[in-house]
């Protein structure tokens, strides 16, 4: 499978197959399989809604990103560009964004309203060119760059190395005394190549299963 010809996007199918061929590989994956059965695709729309979702999980726990993102959307039942630049800084902050994140937001639906960026046009472009577009906006990362092209794209070898949850996956199922640092993040999931967003999914599956206070979005 690993030589097989490369699919732009990950279907439920594709990942399952992606699943058994990393488990059959690497025997710490298989165990995760084994115990947890497969992982979620976690599929998002491509668009403004889910880009603005991705900054609001910025840099804070699953379960209070997802206490914000649901006052948003009882507030705004469609998340548009437009809807959400009429809710002025009380509103907003009200709902659980912070200053910084008014900031981002604004300029992101200011952007999209703009045309920056082209949510059909990223679906043409190869990873690396996404990744500049979108680290290209204000209140965009890499992290939150690589979390829209695993999710709202479904590419199937981004690997958010500085993601903690990730980053506390890894150092669990591979029985390290330490976090690994960014470093040992990528030479880990070198092995995993070309499917690491898979390998991501079956890491994050098995934190999140493991854990019952961890709610995925």
């Amino acid at each position: 499978m690993r030589n097989g010809p490369m699919q732009k996007s990950l279907t439920t199918e594709f990942l399952f197959e992606a699943v058994h061929y990393l488990a059959g590989i690497d025997p710490d994956l298989e165990r995760i399989y084994k115990k947890y059965g497969p992982p979620p695709l976690w599929q998002r729309e491509n668009g403004f809604a889910t880009l603005l979702s991705i900054i609001i999980e910025q840099q804070v726990s699953l379960a209070s990103a997802k206490a914000t993102i649901r006052r948003l959307k009882e507030r705004l039942p469609y998340i548009t560009p437009q809807n959400f630049l009429q809710l002025d800084e009380n509103d907003l902050q009200a709902i659980g964004f912070s200053r910084q994140k008014i900031r981002y937001g604004r300029s992101l639906a200011e952007s999209v309203l703009n045309g920056q960026p082209d949510f059909e046009a990223l679906t043409r472009m190869d990873d690396q060119q996404v990744s500049k577009t979108l680290t290209a906006l204000k209140g965009i990362g890499p992290w939150s760059a690589h979390i829209f092209m695993m999710e709202a794209l479904l590419r199937p070898d981004i690997w958010p190395a500085d993601d903690l949850a990730l980053v506390k996956a890894v150092q669990k199922v591979k029985g390290l005394r330490e976090k690994p640092n960014l470093r040992d993040m990528h030479r880990i999931a070198e092995p995993w190549r070309p499917w690491r967003a898979v390998a991501a999914r079956m890491l994050w599956w098995a934190y999140i299963e493991a854990d019952e206070s961890v709610v995925p979005f």
